[in-house]
């Protein structure tokens, strides 16, 4: 399926978003970086704080650049803001549980793809995104959906054992809308947005060859 707007109208908008909003951004990065200090901390009080993070960049990210500037492009992103409002008040209900999730890093597959993917997203994206010759204001900061996507999908690699698969529907969802637009338009740097879905699924798949492997307690 094709898409509503240009490649020019796509980096129009981002433009138009930092312009605006700036300094707002700096804020989210740095909320973002306390995200990850609540996530090491390896606590589940330290970790309500991490979903707490999550909830406001997801609904930050559904008010104002889908309903406020994706909208003025393409019609659909009012069904994205739904979305991306929905999922925050999903990692809002997470980090409200009085018995939150636990989010660290452990060392194994999904803790060291997770720590890859939060690098990536937070530093990553914007070097490749240069790189790309995209350079700001034309460049999607962290708080904006592809960069924030990819530093998510790490973070609940973290939480792998304990997060609710329900929390990890619109992230990949996105990781798939993003990869399809990344290919129509060109955005060399969305297209890292597949191999996060595909970091996600290798872990799922590595998960369940561990617990098949485990040893069944007879029942006595």
């Amino acid at each position: 399926m094709s898409i509503p707007f240009s490649r020019e109208d796509f980096f129009g908008v981002f433009a138009r978003y930092n312009e605006t909003m700036w300094p707002a951004q700096l804020i989210i990065f740095l909320l973002a970086i306390a995200g990850v200090v609540f996530a090491v901390r390896r606590s589940r009080d330290s970790s309500r704080g991490t979903f707490a993070v999550l909830a406001i960049l997801w609904l930050w990210m559904g008010l104002f650049y889908h309903a406020a500037f994706f909208t003025e492009i393409n019609p659909v992103a009012r069904l994205f803001a739904v979305a991306f409002i929905a999922q925050g008040l999903i990692f809002a209900g997470l980090s409200a549980r009085r018995s939150a999730d636990s989010i660290s890093p452990h060392n194994n597959f999904a803790g060291w793809a997770g720590g890859a993917l939060v690098l990536f997203g937070l530093l990553g994206y914007p070097l490749l995104s240069v790189l790309a010759g995209h350079l700001y204001p034309y460049q999607p900061t962290i708080g904006l959906p592809c960069p924030t996507t990819i530093f998510t999908l790490g973070l609940l690699l973290w939480a792998w054992d304990s997060v609710p698969r329900y929390a990890l529907v619109i992230p990949m969802f996105w990781a798939f809308v993003g990869t399809t637009a990344a290919l129509q338009l060109g955005v060399t740097e969305d297209l890292s947005l597949a191999v996060a879905a595909i970091v996600v699924g290798i872990a799922a798949v590595t998960r369940r060859q561990v617990e098949e492997a485990l040893p069944v307690n007879p029942s006595i």
